[in-house]
């Protein structure tokens, strides 16, 4: 029978009041209108925010970030304003302003209706990264940009879960870091992770290394051997460069991962493999299968998740927290700091290496210096040069004035020689075509 009039208001008293709601979560979380607004907060939240008068009508993004405009408007990704849009429940990594400092938070939004099924408020969760706390052997992954902060939420999506990973990346972005943290944070962390460097496997090495081997299989076996798939067995094997496979070989490795069982080298049972499995690779497996070089059938069998890993290029502020820590890593005995002229230097420096790289100037740096400051002239000619032509670069532009033609010939010049990639990933990032990129590179052609 429905309810009487007397009786719904006789529930509706009996409801819990919206701050013991809140208090009811052992996260922090927080109400919020469709305007930003923050409406209530439970404990948790003013812990680690700060206390803050709800009355004053605080916005979201003024305590959590310190921005004066909604996060969408900062260049990040705003969970209300998606769910608002969608009418969906959203989840997004941010960083946040918290009494411990900077941290990476999960934030979780949940729209809340009312009585005519608008969304009027919204519940939103937060829940500390343990992605970006967790350390891996001595090293963590470290950055606060914008281009970081996207992997990382990636990476803590994926990792509850037993999802191919394939990280894309130039060379020394930290791949098998990434690869670290996703097994350290998924169900086999208890179980071992075998990294394999797949440019170093020869065809007469790759299976044997792979599936093992028995006693007698071939000329030399004098025992048997168990391969790095079996030593993976509850944890996470990792491929590393994956696509330098040879395509002869690739179709072993499609009938482990479509059946799950191989059979050892000389052997005839057929064993059951069980493990996680994360690729990387730096090349453009997609061009690869256009040219045939590499399995397509493979291709989409380990491309479920991919995670692009940005190059250093595309993180330049997180240069400093990088520097600071690599530097506490390579001496910790001493405090070295960077003179501003040299983190300059670095920041307008391209870094074909990466965060590898990186690491390298800096150990090069910390031998020459013979204070605890390092100094630009610490830093190769190639970090110090880039500076002054890049002040060279726009010193040619006083005096006189360039058509808008010549000033795009001159960038396309330079974006072509700073870009690692192929031209259809130059065109993508410039947002052009590939045909209309040669066109424009080509004038005359």
């Amino acid at each position: 029978m429905p309810l009487t009039t007397e009786q719904m208001k006789q529930q509706t008293s009996q409801l819990p009041n919206i701050q013991n709601l809140l208090n009811s979560f052992i996260a922090p979380v927080v109400l919020i209108s469709d305007n930003y607004e923050i409406l209530a907060a439970n404990q948790m939240y003013r812990d680690q925010y700060g206390e803050f008068s709800t009355t004053a009508r605080a916005k979201c993004y003024e305590i959590s970030h310190r921005y004066s405009q909604p996060c969408d408007q900062a260049g990040e990704t705003c969970p209300l304003k998606n769910s608002l849009e969608s009418g969906q429940p959203q989840r997004v990594l941010h960083l946040h302003y918290t009494s411990s400092g900077e941290e990476h938070v999960d934030v979780e939004t949940l729209p809340v209706r009312n009585e005519k099924g608008e969304i009027k408020y919204f519940l939103e969760i937060l829940h500390k990264s343990h992605v970006a706390e967790r350390e891996i052997e001595e090293q963590k992954l470290l950055g606060k940009s914008l281009a970081f902060t996207k992997m990382l939420g990636l990476i803590e999506r994926v990792s509850v879960r037993d999802t191919t990973v394939l990280l894309l990346g130039e060379s020394g972005t930290g791949k098998e870091l990434a690869a670290k943290a996703v097994h350290n944070n998924s169900k086999h962390s208890a179980g071992p992770f075998v990294p394999v460097d797949c440019s170093g496997l020869t065809e007469t090495l790759f299976e044997s290394e792979l599936f093992g081997h028995e006693k007698g299989a071939f000329t030399g076996a004098q025992h048997r051997k168990l391969g790095l798939i079996e030593m993976a067995h509850g944890g996470t094997l990792f491929l590393d460069e994956v696509g330098e496979i040879p395509i002869t070989l690739q179709v072993k490795l499609l009938r482990l991962l479509e059946t799950g069982s191989f059979r050892r080298v000389g052997g005839i049972d057929p064993l059951q493999a069980e493990f996680r499995l994360i690729c990387a690779t730096h090349r453009d497996l997609k061009k690869m299968v256009e040219n045939g070089e590499f399995r397509q059938d493979l291709y989409y069998r380990i491309n479920a998740f991919p995670i692009p890993l940005p190059s250093l290029r595309e993180r330049v502020d997180d240069i400093e927290q990088l520097s600071i820590a690599l530097l506490n890593r390579l001496d910790p005995k001493h405090k070295l700091h960077l003179h501003k002229k040299t983190l300059q230097c670095l920041k307008e420096y391209s870094f074909p290496g990466n965060i590898r790289e990186l690491r390298n100037i800096l150990e090069r740096a910390s031998l020459l210096t013979d204070g605890d400051m390092i100094l630009p002239e610490h830093l190769p000619d190639e970090c110090q040069t880039t500076s002054s032509q890049q002040k060279n670069q726009y010193d040619s532009f006083r005096g006189k004035v360039k058509s808008l033609k010549e000033i795009e010939q001159e960038y396309l010049r330079w974006a072509t020689m700073h870009h690692r990639g192929d031209k259809r990933s130059l065109a993508e990032k410039l947002g052009l075509s590939e045909r209309t990129l040669y066109r424009k590179l080509n004038p005359k052609g």
